[in-house]
């Protein structure tokens, strides 16, 4: 079975065609991020009219891309994110996938984005065993998943305020960095003295969610007392204990649940600091670690194409009424 899958949660237009063995037949993202840059994160309205323009070349992209006619092409089903996100970005792909399916006589599904980078490792490990833990981190949301199989999910903690991506893209701002704020604070905490500002590690209880927010506000009130702390100096600072604390709820779960496998997932998924932590906890409980090359880090279509089949196969298509969900929570993904 084949799938033409679309995504358009946020600023980024994909599509992609994906089979039930899991293989990527073509993958294609097209950016806005120049056009959000200016202002510091992503503009809703202009990541709408940029997903109105972008969407009928991407899907046709990818159809070339898998040598399918584009007029009618051989596949089986339309996968379409339908949550969470921006509820015009999502409307723009969830419209743009009915028109397609209706205009091809095929059926189509709506998919969880959350879910969706759930099946980002598979697609990369297609033998992984489980039950395992994924630490799920991205600009939105921030949440420890414990995965029974595939699709068979339980949110153990998430974040109770900002997300950590969020947190990275703020204080990049507060420190005069360019959006987004992830890949600058990284390059930056390469060669930065971690141990340069005190800052706290927030929710030391013994649950698994998370808080951001009152980092994001120490690092402010830091710098304001430090001024002439070097900017590698606080982007180190910051960055570890951004890791500290999703390491240590990791690490909680780890410690109490045998899991076979832990996996890393989202856009901060392709941070350095965390990659190297989530490999050294996994070594240390003798498991192994799946994370993501770059390209499967950030929004894309194939993941949403995976929990697309694996969707449809369980619980059939989509009515066509299906709106879009844009706080759609992946507790409530049965």
């Amino acid at each position: 079975m084949l799938a033409l899958a679309i995504e358009t949660s946020c600023d980024d237009t994909a599509a992609a065609v994906v089979d039930t063995d899991l293989h990527v037949h073509s993958s294609v993202i097209e950016s806005s991020i120049d056009q959000h840059r200016a202002f510091g994160g992503v503009v809703p309205e202009l990541a709408g009219r940029a997903h109105l323009t972008t969407v009928g070349p991407v899907v046709r992209r990818a159809l070339l891309d898998a040598g399918l006619d584009p007029h009618a092409p051989a596949i089986d089903v339309v996968a379409v994110t339908s949550g969470p996100g921006l509820i015009g970005s999502l409307l723009i792909g969830l419209s743009a996938a009915k028109a397609y399916a209706l205009a091809w006589g095929k059926p189509f599904v709506g998919v969880n984005h959350l879910e969706g980078h759930l099946f980002a490792p598979l697609l990369e490990q297609p033998n992984l065993e489980w039950p395992m833990v994924t630490l799920l981190v991205s600009g939105g949301h921030s949440m420890i998943v414990l995965q029974h199989g595939p699709g068979q999910h339980e949110v153990l903690g998430e974040t109770i305020d900002d997300a950590a991506g969020e947190a990275y893209d703020k204080v990049a701002r507060w420190l005069g960095l360019p959006y987004p704020g992830g890949p600058e604070i990284d390059r930056l905490a390469a060669t930065g003295d971690a141990k340069a500002l005190k800052l706290p590690v927030s929710m030391t209880g013994e649950d698994f969610d998370f808080s951001f927010s009152g980092l994001k506000t120490a690092v402010v009130r830091a710098t304001e007392k430090q001024a002439d702390v070097a900017l590698a100096d606080v982007a180190a600072s910051f960055q570890a204990a951004v890791a500290e604390q999703l390491l240590r709820k990791l690490r909680r779960v780890l410690e109490g649940r045998d899991v076979k496998g832990v996996a890393l997932a989202g856009g901060v998924a392709a941070n350095s600091a965390l990659r190297v932590g989530v490999s050294e906890l996994a070594a240390s409980f003798g498991v192994p670690a799946y994370l993501p090359t770059l390209k499967m880090c950030t929004d894309n279509a194939a993941m949403i194409g995976a929990a697309g089949l694996y969707r449809f196969a369980t619980d059939g298509a989509s009515t066509f009424d299906l709106s879009a969900r844009p706080n759609w929570p992946l507790a409530d993904v049965l």
